[in-house]
């Protein structure tokens, strides 16, 4: 049997060949996965490779193939839960395909501040970018970059000339608002998120609709910026416009809420004056945080794909980098209501 290297060192591709009784260009064609090399072959060297513990060094491979398998992501607002969970999906999707990632996360996203991202991940010789870009002035940013390598916006929406995938923030909207009407509400207020937000545009959006089609009043939109404290100062608006009207929850019975932080924030201010969710007001969130489900009482939700998300934006960019797709291809991810305690069923005056 041929001498195994000296352990002091890490083994080299020389020492794979000489173990394995092979030449080195044969160790190299295994390791690319090139056709022409016989079974036997191949698995004599994959067993010497294992067994002397033998990795490749990256920067050698990427000379050779002019492939770094290393992709780059681009995320803005990442200290909230929808960018944050977005980001993760995509990381764990790149590494599932054998990718490594080189993250730029920015407080706000503008020419100058995504010039600098895609030069810095140029430099580390990403071959394509996720752009997660759920503001409308980062979408508009996107299309005046001139991009040295193929780009897939998440959370973009679908109106750049650019491939991207999004959850269908629109339909997740719906869902929740004709799930409340269902339960006996005659009509459905709304905490939307900030203006330039095209999530929150998609869900403001989905729950007009909803409600036009059903026939319904459409309240005047209560506008907060996705923390808590922004919708508590909503549901105290929304608090006194309920007692106001005669009662407890007499003139105002259900409220969706744009993200699941402001959500509990509107739960606060309804229990601060006394009013029971879901007996008085329901209210049902976006999001399906994971404290969601131990709010008090646990929040009726809508859950995005965050998973599903990344996976989707990871393929579409590889086809893209590899040539199996052109063009400016669109895919959406549904999202799945999950109801909870805070929308039970209205109680009729006959129940009561």
């Amino acid at each position: 049997m041929t001498q195994l290297p000296d352990v002091s060192r890490a083994p080299t591709m020389a020492d794979v060949a000489r173990v394995a009784g092979v030449s080195h260009q044969t160790v190299s064609r295994v390791l690319s996965g090139h056709p022409n090399v016989s079974a036997k072959t191949r698995s004599a060297v994959m067993e010497v490779i294992e067994q002397l513990g033998y990795r490749r060094n990256s920067a050698a491979r990427a000379l050779a193939t002019r492939r770094t398998h290393t992709l780059g992501v681009i995320a803005v607002n990442t200290t909230l839960h929808g960018p944050a969970s977005t980001l993760f999906g995509v990381q764990e999707a790149a590494r599932e395909r054998g990718y490594l990632t080189s993250a730029v996360t920015l407080r706000t996203l503008t020419d100058t501040t995504l010039t600098e991202a895609m030069r810095h991940l140029t430099a580390w010789g990403v071959e394509g970018v996720i752009a997660i870009t759920p503001q409308r002035d980062a979408v508009r940013s996107l299309t005046r970059l001139e991009a040295p390598c193929p780009v897939v916006t998440v959370e973009g929406g679908h109106a750049l000339d650019l491939p991207g995938v999004s959850v269908d923030q629109y339909l997740g909207a719906r869902m929740v608002t004709e799930h409340l009407l269902a339960a006996g509400h005659s009509t459905v207020w709304h905490v939307a998120g900030p203006a330039d937000w095209l999530e929150s545009e998609g869900r403001t959006a989905g729950w007009e609709s909803a409600l036009q089609d059903a026939g319904a009043e459409v309240p005047p939109v209560l506008r907060g910026d996705w923390s808590p404290l922004s919708g508590y100062q909503a549901g105290q608006q929304l608090a006194g416009r309920a007692l106001a009207s005669g009662g407890h929850g007499s003139g105002l019975t259900a409220v969706f809420v744009a993200n699941d932080h402001m959500a509990l924030g509107v739960l606060r201010a309804f229990r601060e004056v006394g009013l029971r969710t879901p007996a008085d007001v329901a209210v049902a969130g976006f999001d399906d945080t994971p404290e969601a489900e131990f709010f008090p009482p646990p929040l009726t939700t809508v859950r995005q794909d965050f998973r599903s998300l990344g996976r989707s934006s990871i393929e579409l960019l590889l086809s893209h980098i590899e040539g199996t797709a052109s063009g400016t291809e669109h895919l959406t991810i549904a999202p799945e209501l999950i109801v909870r305690a805070s929308t039970a069923r209205r109680r009729t005056a006959a129940e009561d």
